[in-house]
C-alpha cells in the first residue's frame, strides 16, 4: 500500500472511509510540513524523520496512535471525550464526532516535543 487512497479503499463502509479521508485531508492541510508514510500495514504521519501520528482501522472504530507518552499527556481529554484509550491508542468510535481541535493539539505536542529527536520512536 502506496497512498492513504489505497488504505481508504480497504474499509469497507463508504461513510466510514469518507470520515477518515476527511481526517487525513485535515492533516494535510494543517500540518503541510509532515511527510505521509505507510509502514507496519499502517498510515502514518512523520516529521524530521521522527514518528508524529498513525491510525488504523477497526469494524467498530478507528485508532490513532501518538506514542505513549502523548497518550499520557492527553488521556484525561480522551476519556471525557469519551474515547477509550490504551498505553498507545485511543479510538475513536465511527458514530463519534472527530474533535479537530484536540487532534490538532495531540499532533502539534508531539512535533513540539520530538523536535531534534534523532530516532524514529521516542
Amino acid at each position: 500500500m502506496d497512498t492513504l487512497n489505497d488504505f481508504l479503499e480497504k474499509i469497507d463502509s463508504e461513510a466510514n472511509r469518507d470520515k477518515l479521508k476527511k481526517v487525513f485531508d485535515w492533516i494535510i492541510q494543517t500540518f503541510p510540513n509532515l511527510e505521509y508514510k505507510f509502514g507496519w500495514n499502517q498510515p502514518m504521519f512523520i516529521n524530521e524523520g521522527t514518528f508524529i501520528i498513525a491510525f488504523s482501522v477497526a469494524k467498530k472504530h478507528f485508532s490513532i496512535a501518538p506514542e505513549k507518552v502523548a497518550i499520557d499527556k492527553f488521556k484525561k481529554e480522551f476519556i471525557e471525550a469519551g474515547h477509550e484509550t490504551t498505553d498507545s491508542i485511543f479510538r475513536i468510535k465511527w458514530d463519534d464526532e472527530v474533535d479537530f481541535d484536540l487532534l490538532k493539539k495531540l499532533i502539534e505536542f508531539n512535533i513540539t516535543d520530538k523536535q531534534g529527536h534523532p530516532k524514529f520512536w521516542r
